[in-house]
């Protein structure tokens, strides 16, 4: 039996961000795909807020643990995964930082702008979810588009600063977050700025297939949906 079990849905970039995360680091894991079984009853025992990516593994406190970042945290913290998260407070700080900024800000407007298109229900309290007419709903997908450009640019600007990676000179948990989100933004044909197709096209090229078999089942999703 595998050290830790990866329960995931295969299209989602959340849940691709610890897959590519597993591979990467080289971790013992298996992965279950538990499409369309996140609300069973044994599902719901383990993960009682029904997300995935989960971890199921022996030693956490409830045996499991979700939430893409704090998964890749948890087990770099674990196994001293110093090269992916690091440990002196400043740098790590910045990886943090990095990652906390993209799910309550990036995060947010990737999933108005591109959830639509993908057939994702939106999350409660959205335009997408009211009453409002087709063209409202558009509108408001096209305000979350024109939105993405600003917080895009403070990854450029902040977090990269000029270096090939968040990390550095390699990838660290915050860049793989970041490449596994900007995936989404294929859906609605978003035209990337030079510097984050360079950023995505170093992620590949250093990560290697960790990247890109898991990607292909998101890259697929996106090209279905797309069609």
């Amino acid at each position: 039996m595998a050290e830790n079990t990866l329960n995931i849905l295969k299209p989602s970039v959340n849940n691709l961000s610890t897959r590519i995360f597993m591979r990467a680091a080289g971790l013992d894991f298996e992965e279950v795909d538990v499409w369309g079984q996140t609300t069973t009853p044994d599902f719901l025992a383990k993960d009682p807020a029904q997300l995935t990516p989960m971890l199921e593994e022996p030693g956490l406190p409830r045996g499991t643990l979700w939430e893409s970042c704090a998964i890749m945290q948890y087990l770099c913290n674990k196994h001293g995964l110093s090269h992916l998260y690091p440990e002196e407070p400043g740098e790590r700080a910045m990886v943090d930082s990095a990652m906390f900024y993209l799910i309550g800000t990036l995060y947010p407007l990737v999933a108005r702008a591109t959830y639509p298109a993908l057939g994702f229900p939106q999350y409660p309290g959205e335009v997408a979810t009211s009453a409002a007419d087709d063209a409202m709903k558009a509108k408001a997908q096209q305000d979350a588009t024109d939105a993405l450009a600003e917080p895009l640019d403070a990854y450029r600007a902040f977090f990269l600063d000029g270096k090939r990676f968040i990390g550095g000179a390699g990838p660290s948990i915050a860049d793989i977050r970041l490449a596994a989100t900007l995936e989404f933004l294929r859906a609605i044909d978003y035209e990337l700025p030079d510097w984050a197709e360079e950023f995505m096209s170093a992620m590949e090229s250093t990560l290697g297939d960790a990247y890109s078999e898991p990607a292909a089942d998101v890259r697929g999703f996106v090209a279905q949906a797309k069609g």
